[in-house]
């Protein structure tokens, strides 16, 4: 059960790095670090993307349902390891 619990873990992490890569690469209302990339003239140039909702923030919406549910496991498995009786 350790080796799971340190597997969601370890997935967990990469998922927030992804995440807080994913938030700085979107165009602000001011550009943003999105503009370094050559997308500060408009929204969703970036990607070079016309749609109405842009690549990276489809990524992003899918990075945090990611995040939300290795949360909600880390959570479950880590109350089932606090359980745990030491005299076991």
């Amino acid at each position: 059960m350790s080796f799971l619990f340190f597997a969601f873990k370890f997935v967990h992490y990469l998922v927030c790095v992804g995440l807080i890569f994913a938030i700085l690469l979107q165009t602000g209302r001011s550009g943003g670090i999105g503009g370094i990339f050559g997308g500060g003239g408009g929204s969703d140039q970036i990607f070079n993307v016309h749609s109405s909702m842009a690549f990276i923030k489809k990524l992003t919406i899918v990075i945090a349902c990611i995040f939300l549910f290795t949360s909600l496991i880390l959570t479950k498995l880590f109350t089932n390891i606090s359980m745990m009786s030491i005299i076991n």
